[in-house]
């Protein structure tokens, strides 16, 4: 059962240098639970005051049960005693893991960071580790949570990184349902907000960084989003890094900080003309690229390299030629926790990753595909990569942008429509408090009308309709945003929504 002592929480503060106060007159007190919605809360609960934090929520959780409170400030409106710290998320993430026991150090971890690619590449990992561990391989992603080998052990993820109570909750019941690994995402904000405050990675893998999530409530910087996504090299045992993305130097020098160097791996496209300044250990190369599916060439070029017995071709399930650089990644970290190629080959071959490049066939109209694609270099890459393969159908790209953060991103979404694809249709995607026929004014001031036909249709199931009812054989369909998404945040409430793929699967039926 978890639980923890006054006495075990004020050793962990101490030796992290967080704790100010405490309240307690004597350290044996135990506590059976921790948490910190109000609502959650019941007897015995250690209270976290965190983030836009009301008083009311302290008496409200006092009123459940709660004997304690941990906060940044001292409370004198209630009658349980607090521990008072200097950095609140910080304690948080290191009481959790000591309530549950530590969980991260029965599973070994492998955690992605990226500004693309890492859904896609955790789930190219877990389909991988699933066959070499009997589906005992625990994921925390975007799309979904997995904490089981049943499919009520799955449920919808909120957060990239979920909040470090979460994480650990997660991971504990991981622990206790049989799972012996963990495939995770680490997003920027994860460790802006110390979510993954104390925790360590048995491989870390820094996929590609692009200027997004810098905003008045994300990242004020590009600076500050590399340094908060580079803590992940800092973290982790051995590390992957990808030398067809920028600042390889930069990372390859804050993996070193920490890592020996025998345990930093390069990996990138073999192609004529590229010169790095560090050896790289696997090359890859497409053999064959279409619509539907890839098939790409690894080749280890340095000893250690080659102890992963990796080398061989590999045919990938999902398409885009940027996604073999993901499936790549997946192939060396898995072998790096003991996959063998056969375990790999399978893996790549039958990974289904929900919103990612999902393909929907008419017969009469185009091509249908549901992607996440939110930012520049997402949406590029999708469209880029289709128009290639089609040159001759009209590519149209369905797509809004978030309300409230990530402003940026409109301005790399009108980019990317102007760039690859012939017509937009832009709508509504989770604008918060904002006006979204305004943030699609944003993005269409990136694009040349002129040649790309744009259009604004507030109702997203509408613009999907239009869009591939009125579309031709040969053409091609892109929903780019919410994939499976089943909620519009507005105006500080999640409205309900059937999501994209729900939409176009029912859609195409009729048609």
């Amino acid at each position: 059962m978890a639980q923890i002592t006054v006495a075990e929480i004020l050793v962990l503060l101490n030796e992290h240098n967080l704790l100010l106060e405490s309240q307690f007159s004597s350290s044996s007190h135990r506590f059976d639970q921790i948490a910190y919605n109000s609502k959650l809360v019941t007897d015995n609960c250690l209270f976290f005051c965190k983030g836009n934090f009301k008083p009311a929520y302290l008496m409200d959780a006092q009123k459940h049960g709660a004997t304690a409170y941990m906060s940044e400030k001292v409370y004198r409106n209630v009658e349980i005693p607090g521990i008072i710290v200097t950095n609140i998320q910080k304690a948080m993430s290191l009481v959790s893991a000591a309530f549950f026991g530590f969980p991260q150090d029965k599973l070994p971890t492998i955690a992605y960071t990226g500004t693309k690619g890492k859904t896609t590449s955790a789930y190219f990992t877990k389909a991988i580790l699933d066959q070499t561990y009997q589906r005992k391989v625990a994921l925390s992603s975007t799309i979904n949570t997995v904490v089981g080998p049943t499919s009520k052990d799955v449920v919808k993820s909120s957060l990239t990184t979920p909040e470090s109570l979460d994480l650990f909750t997660n991971m504990h019941k991981a622990v206790q349902n049989g799972m012996n690994h963990l495939v995770m995402e680490v997003s920027s904000q994860a460790y802006k907000k110390n979510r993954v405050y104390g925790l360590h990675y048995d491989v870390g893998v820094f996929l590609n960084i692009s200027p997004d999530h810098i905003g008045r409530n994300e990242h004020p910087t590009f600076a500050d989003y590399l340094h908060c996504k580079e803590q992940l090299l800092v973290n982790s045992n051995a590390c992957l890094l990808n030398a067809d993305g920028t600042h390889l130097t930069d990372l390859y020098y804050t993996a070193k900080a920490t890592t020996q160097p025998e345990n930093i791996y390069i990996y990138g496209r073999d192609r004529n003309d590229q010169e790095t300044e560090f050896p790289i250990d696997f090359m890859y190369k497409s053999l064959e690229d279409s619509l539907t599916e890839n098939e790409i060439q690894i080749t280890s070029k340095t000893e250690k390299a080659k102890k992963l017995h990796i080398d061989g071709v590999y045919h990938i399930g999902i398409p885009g030629d940027y996604n073999e650089g993901n499936a790549v990644a997946a192939a060396v970290t898995s072998a790096l926790m003991g996959a063998k190629p056969n375990e790999i080959e399978y893996g790549l071959a039958n990974t289904t990753v929900p919103g990612r490049m999902e393909i929907y066939q008419t017969k009469e109209h185009g091509t249908v595909y549901v992607d996440y694609a939110h930012n520049y270099g997402s949406l590029h890459s999708v469209l880029e990569f289709l128009k290639k393969q089609a040159p001759t159908g009209k590519v149209t790209v369905i797509t809004g942008s978030t309300g409230d953060k990530g402003i940026d991103r409109r301005e790399g979404l009108g980019k990317a429509i102007d760039e690859s694809a012939d017509q937009a249709y832009l709508t509504t995607d989770d604008p918060a408090t904002e006006d979204p026929k305004q943030i699609a004014k944003e993005i269409a001031d990136h694009i040349d009308t002129s040649k790309v036909d744009t259009t604004y249709i507030a109702d997203r199931k509408q613009a999907i309709t239009k869009a591939v009812s009125e579309s031709k054989k040969g053409d091609l369909i892109v929903v780019a945003g919410k994939g499976h998404d089943e909620f519009q945040k507005m105006n500080g409430h999640n409205v309900p929504y059937e999501g994209d793929s729900a939409i176009v699967q029912n859609l195409v039926k009729g048609l």
